[in-house]
């Protein structure tokens, strides 16, 4: 059943790098990973949402595609929420580009990251311009609505 909605699509940037620096073990949560995991599942909590793909417990999470069904009527305040997200992690030390795209969504667990990025229309949108925004620094939060 597709319902108007928000389809967020978050991704750590240049994470991989991070990680190498540091010297810190990929297959593990670690403070920024794990911080990010309980940030998204607070914030999909609190508007309802559903995260289509990305949440890992076990690994942490670095990327994260969430929808919120009727989230629209609300954009401002979970736009701020988002803000919040993104100040706590450039205050761990990394960044984060963010996209919302105002379209249909589908809130069911995406069995891929093939169908988490590409299954809908506003999906593959919102991952065409994380992409673009990373191209371009990243860190940024861009709202299409």
């Amino acid at each position: 059943m597709y319902v108007e909605g928000l389809i967020i699509v978050m991704d750590l940037d240049r994470f991989e790098e991070y990680v190498e620096e540091r010297g810190l073990d990929p297959y593990k949560p670690n403070l920024i990973t794990g911080t990010l995991t309980e940030l998204v599942e607070r914030f999909a909590s609190k508007w309802r949402g559903v995260v289509v793909y990305g949440l890992d417990r076990e690994r942490g999470t670095e990327e994260a595609v969430i929808e919120i069904p009727y989230g629209h009527e609300y954009l401002d305040s979970i736009v701020r929420d988002l803000e919040e997200i993104k100040r706590e992690i450039n205050r761990l030390g990394a960044s984060i580009t963010i996209v919302v795209v105002k379209d249909y969504t589908y809130p069911q667990t995406a069995s891929s990251r093939r169908e988490a990025y590409y299954g809908t229309p506003g999906r593959r949108r919102a991952w065409r311009e994380v992409r673009r925004l990373k191209r371009l620094g990243g860190n940024r939060i861009l709202v299409l609505a």
